[in-house]
């Protein structure tokens, strides 16, 4: 449990700081790895792809009620497990927050369906911890 919580810790403090660093005034959309990363600024006052059509509030409860049912996930990864969880509880806080999330990372780059999406550090992480934990489940399984 206590490795699962420090990874939740230090995700969810790299997403607050990466979020403040990008949210300055003085901060210009740029690119990254020769146009490979763009980095911009949006807030996203909708779910994960535009696929839930929710308010913030009913955004902000159904993002707490998938952080508890993660939670008996831990012996899958105990690191994916805090990753998905400190990514959500980035985003949640921020949601709450302000009503919204900040989103900033693009690749531009990449193939045609992840191009257009426009992702934030939160978002990265939950996406990897969900892989961690299903690699998790996946290894226990064989």
């Amino acid at each position: 449990m206590l490795l699962t919580m420090c990874a939740a810790g230090a995700s969810a403090s790299a997403c607050t700081a990466v979020r403040w660093y990008l949210d300055r005034t003085s901060r210009r959309d740029s690119t990254y790895l020769g146009g490979r990363v763009y980095l911009t600024a949006l807030r996203n006052h909708g779910s994960a792809f535009g696929l839930l059509r929710l308010n913030s509030r009913q955004l902000a409860e159904l993002s707490a009620a998938l952080m508890a049912g993660a939670l008996p996930l831990r012996k899958s990864s105990r690191i994916g497990c805090g990753l998905l969880l400190g990514g959500g509880i980035s985003n949640l806080w921020e949601r709450v927050r302000h009503g919204s999330v900040y989103d900033y990372v693009r690749f531009p780059k990449a193939p045609e369906p992840v191009r257009r999406y426009v992702f934030n550090l939160a978002d990265l992480s939950i996406f990897l911890g969900a892989v961690g934990i299903l690699l998790g489940k996946q290894r226990k399984r064989h």
